[in-house]
């Protein structure tokens, strides 16, 4: 690990390629998995909010489900989490033919709604930790995203390069201009063949 700017960063960032291969994939990472997406207080009004937007892309079981419990609950590390259905499937998933996105960010792509989704969704594979006062930013590998690594091999394109955007969202644009930057001395010492 290195530090940047307050976060401990795995080299995993730099030597782990990915790109999303939703043609492959299908979006499971919405349907798969055994609790919600993270979220932290901050992001639980703007998920309520969405609701006016989002509710009759919704499926009935998710709707039922937000009616009842609300929009998150407490894992089982008491970390708040979006609510599930069927044990798996995030709520504010919606289906296009094969492929499941997340209602909020399509709502946010067509310029119905002023926030993306939750930035632990955005920074995937990417996940946060705290270890004393710094933030960790670590690779998560969930076998579901095996194209997605397939792809980034293609492309050779590095996890942090894939994830500019949220990463800028959640640090800014001068950790991820430090960040470039020690990718690119890593590379020339040689500890990313």
């Amino acid at each position: 690990m290195i530090e940047i700017l307050n976060t401990l960063v795995s080299l995993d960032l730099f030597k782990v390629f990915f790109c999303c291969d939703l043609e492959k994939c299908h979006g499971l990472c919405c349907v798969e998995g055994d609790a919600g997406a993270p979220v932290d207080m901050e992001e639980v009004g703007l998920l309520e909010d969405s609701l006016e937007v989002v509710w009759d892309e919704l499926t009935p079981e998710a709707q039922r489900q937000i009616d009842a419990e609300g929009v998150v609950y407490p894992d089982r590390d008491g970390e708040l989490v979006t609510q599930i259905v069927n044990g798996k499937d995030c709520v504010f998933v919606k289906h296009e033919g094969k492929c499941a996105f997340c209602a909020i960010e399509s709502a946010y792509r067509c310029g119905r709604f002023h926030w993306q989704k939750p930035i632990s969704c955005a920074l995937y594979p990417v996940r946060l930790s705290t270890v004393g006062d710094m933030t960790a930013v670590n690779v998560h590998k969930w076998n579901i995203c095996q194209p997605a690594r397939d792809l980034g091999t293609k492309l050779q394109m590095p996890v942090y390069q894939f994830l500019k955007e949220p990463l800028i969202r959640r640090f800014g644009q001068a950790w991820w201009d430090e960040c470039d930057l020690a990718a690119r001395e890593l590379k020339k010492a040689g500890y990313l063949d």
